[in-house]
């Protein structure tokens, strides 16, 4: 058995994707970070990769599984994770591959009717939510935006939220696949609502909206964004950290502007009522006749269109963007 690993070429990343298809998976459409490679007579038999600290699109050749390449393969990647400093690992799979993945050292955090997320700390997910800010105060209601950037958009909704609730978690996503990093967001989003007493700005970690729970969701393209991942990020959230922080509210901005957003908060009008979550959504706040968007604002600014942008964004983001903003890492 051959072994190949590392980033792979162009010609290698379409001859994965093609046995992946052959294996009944669906394909990256994004080229992993890394990826090992067992061969047979020059065929794939075995694979898997590494985006960041999440193993990715695991599969075996159907006519030889049950001979150990799925450890094999799994075995590298940790091994490999571990020497880039990622101690702590993530990954989604089919619930029947349960047994296989603990056997491996992961633990279940939560589970779907089709599928499963995993890592290797028993308690990983408890421990995070065990970190985040508690409260006596009822209701409790959580926001969950990635705020790229912070708009008065965002604020609105935190307003409305924190008027119909004792206590509001502000869950930032904590995953850097946006314009603005996940610091920058929390800046921006902290300045901003600092003087809401009962509104608490949290990162989410790996746990919500990440490509450990949903990879697909940054992409922005529907076609690509699996029904099941969501279903799946928001039962995490609704186990792992609404349960625990009794969290009963959730609340979205209406969304005319993108389709998966839009997606996502049908599905979690479909969801997190079975929880015990009411989902609260609010209409978008509009300046100059217009809803307010984040994807504007970035527009705006690739324009140099200060006029315009200002009005759209807090005070303390329209501050930070000027006097803080490192604009080579756009």
């Amino acid at each position: 058995m051959e072994l190949e690993f590392g980033k792979l070429s162009s010609r290698q990343f379409q001859e994965v994707r093609r046995f992946l298809q052959q294996q009944g998976l669906e394909p990256p459409v994004i080229l992993p970070d890394y990826t090992v490679v067992l061969r047979e007579d020059g065929e794939i038999a075995a694979t898997g990769s590494l985006k960041g600290p999440v193993l990715q699109h695991i599969a075996v050749s159907k006519g030889l599984q049950g001979e150990g390449l799925c450890n094999t393969v799994i075995s590298h990647l940790v091994n490999h994770a571990a020497a880039q400093g990622h101690s702590h690992l993530m990954l989604c799979t089919k619930p029947e591959n349960l047994d296989l993945f603990c056997a491996a050292g992961f633990y279940p955090v939560a589970q779907t009717e089709q599928m499963l997320f995993m890592e290797n700390r028993r308690d990983g997910a408890a421990r995070f939510v065990s970190s985040l800010p508690r409260t006596d105060a009822a209701p409790v209601g959580a926001v969950v935006a990635n705020c790229n950037p912070f708009t008065k958009g965002h604020r609105y909704l935190a307003e409305q939220a924190a008027k119909s609730c004792g206590f509001v978690y502000f869950f930032i996503l904590s995953e850097d696949c946006s314009r603005f990093s996940a610091q920058e967001r929390m800046t921006m989003a902290s300045r901003s609502l600092a003087d809401l007493p009962n509104v608490a700005v949290c990162p989410t970690g790996s746990y919500m909206i990440s490509n450990a729970t949903f990879p697909t969701y940054f992409l922005k393209d529907q076609s690509l964004a699996s029904q099941c991942s969501m279903e799946l990020d928001l039962t995490v959230f609704a186990r792992c950290f609404a349960g625990p922080l009794g969290i009963t509210r959730r609340f979205v901005g209406q969304e005319p502007f993108c389709g998966l957003t839009a997606s996502y908060n049908r599905t979690m009008q479909a969801v997190l009522p079975k929880w015990g979550i009411e989902v609260v959504e609010i209409p978008r706040l509009e300046v100059c006749g217009q809803a307010v968007s984040a994807s504007r604002v970035r527009t705006l600014l690739d324009q140099g269109d200060w006029g315009m942008l200002t009005p759209l964004v807090t005070e303390e983001t329209a501050r930070f963007l000027r006097e803080e903003w490192n604009h080579g890492s756009a």
